[in-house]
This record gives structure tokens, sequence and C-alpha cells, in this order.
């Protein structure tokens, strides 16, 4: 009888309790977004809207004067054959980057993963890893050098193969592939500790049971390693195109976009437009476009790259 009454009175008792609790746990949320929220709201979607704002101008910045222009700056990009080259040298560089990247990430990090002495395993995700910590324009300025003609690395290794020199960064037909190449081995560190901490998270009994079965190790990576990678593939997917679609301090400093435009990413002609050419109205304009552009891409990931279950 006792038991029925104190059960009644904590049922009464529970409503309020969960209330107050509730309340408190979402001041507390709200308190701990406020000061979030107010960093990306004055340092990214402020930017975002005064950007596109300008866009519908004709903007010099070194001039008080902003003439209203409408669509004209939108309706010049897509005339301007500069753009379109600098917007299909960016898609080609993205496309290959990315390929390659998680291609050899994941190959690496399924090498790394089966290494069993834990020290050793450590030291090789460290090793990968570090190239990451350095500064890209650091980085960048050092493969510039190893790509001299004259007495870079790269020269002197062909040259003790009694091969000829190569324009690394002047010649249209490597200079794409040359900066594809210091960009990769600058970043591929970081795909490489996520496919690792991914492949960690696959229970053990999926590979059990695939070696019960006799199961090969080919069938084994592609039937189940890369289903169960699956979650993990889209986040370094997303993350990496959207980074390689920044790309710029390897252009700006190893290239310039050149030569002949075949490394002009449209990060740097929107550079280039804003603040070399004072063209801020137009450079916004791009730049409203290029956001529209990685937006519809990481969507179109999230699309396809979705999955509804768990392991």
């Amino acid at each position: 009888m006792s038991t029925a009454i104190s059960t009644n009175k904590a049922e009464k008792v529970n409503p309020a309790a969960k209330s107050t609790a509730y309340r408190a746990k979402r001041r507390f949320i709200i308190i701990s977004l406020v000061p979030i929220l107010l960093l990306f709201g004055v340092f990214a979607f402020l930017p975002i809207a005064w950007s596109l704002g300008l866009s519908a101008f004709k903007y010099d910045p070194l001039s008080s004067n902003a003439i209203f222009v409408g669509a004209e700056n939108y309706i010049r990009m897509f005339q301007d054959s500069i753009f379109l080259k600098s917007l299909w040298v960016t898609f080609k560089f993205v496309f290959i980057a990315v390929l390659i990247n998680i291609v050899i990430t994941l190959l690496i990090a399924s090498a790394i993963q089966r290494v069993s002495i834990p020290w050793l395993k450590n030291g090789f995700r460290t090793v990968f890893f570090l190239p990451t910590i350095a500064p890209l324009a650091g980085t960048a300025i050092v493969w510039n050098t190893m790509f001299n003609y004259n007495d870079g690395l790269f020269n002197m290794l062909l040259a003790k193969l009694n091969m000829a020199p190569i324009q690394w960064l002047s010649d249209p037909h490597y200079a794409l592939y040359s900066v594809i190449m210091m960009t990769l081995w600058a970043d591929i560190g970081y795909n490489i500790v996520l496919f690792i901490a991914g492949l960690d998270s696959i229970p053990d009994m999926y590979y059990e049971a695939a070696t019960l079965e006799g199961a090969g190790r080919w069938h084994v990576f592609l039937h189940i390693t890369l289903p169960l990678l699956r979650r993990t593939l889209l986040f370094v997917s997303i993350t990496t195109v959207v980074s390689y679609f920044q790309a710029f301090p390897q252009f700006q400093i190893m290239t310039k976009g050149g030569p002949f435009n075949e490394t002009r990413v449209l990060s740097l002609q929107i550079y280039e437009q804003a603040f070399s050419s004072s063209n801020m109205g137009y450079a916004s304009a791009m730049a409203t476009v290029f956001l529209m552009i990685i937006l519809l891409v990481t969507l179109l990931q999230l699309r396809w790259g979705r999955t509804q279950w768990e392991h």
C-alpha cells in the first residue's frame, strides 16, 4: 500500500521536475550557443551577405563611388574567357587531386591498420601526419625550390637517370600536375588518420566471418571494408573536396596562375580581381557563384553517400 502511494507521489512530482530540468538544459544550450552563433554571424554569415550585396554593384575599394549594375557582373562573368578557364581548371584540379588523395590515403591507411606492433603503427601514423602541420605557404616555397629547372631536386634526380630536365612549373603540360603533387604530399596525412580511425571502428566479427567463409583479401576489402567505411568515406570526400575547391596558397606562390592560365583556379582569379584589379563587385559575383558551386557539390555528395545502417 505504501509503495503504491509513493509511486503515485513520484508520478505527480516527475512532470514538474522534468520540466525544470528541461528548462535548465535548454538555458545552458542557448547560453553555450550564443558566442558561437555570434562568431559565425560576424565572421561568416555577415561577409557572405555583404559579398552577395556587393555583387550587384560596380565598386572600386579605392574610390567612394559604388554604381548599381544589377546582374551585369554575372552576365559579364559567363562571357569572360578567363573566368570560364579558371572554372575548368578548378574542377580539373579538384577531380584529379581528390580522386588520387582518397585512393592513396585509403590504401596507406589499410596497410598501417594491419601493423600489429602498436609503437610501429603510431610511428607510421605520425610520419604521414607531420606534413599537415607545416604551413601550406612554407611547404609551397620548399616545393617551388625542388621544382627549379636548373638546380631543383627533381631535375637532379632526372639527370642521374640520364633523362632530360623538365620545366615543372613553366610547361603547360606539367604545371597543374606539379601543384597537385605538392598538394597531395602536404595533405594526405589528415585523411590517413581519419581512415585509420574508421577502419579501427569496424567490428572484427565481420572479418572473422569472412575468413571462415574463405574470402580473399580483395573480396573482404571490396565487400566488407568499403561498405562499412562508407560514413568515413563520405566525411573524407566532402572535407577534401571543399578544401581543394578553396586551394589558393600553392597556386599563388608556385605558378601565379601560369603558364597560359593552366593553373589559374577560381580562388586565385577572385583574389586578383578583388585586390590586384580592384574590381570588388565583379570579384564578389564570382565568389557568390563559387559558393553556390561548393554548396551544390556538397549536397550532391551528401545525397549520393548517405546510408541508413549502423554497425
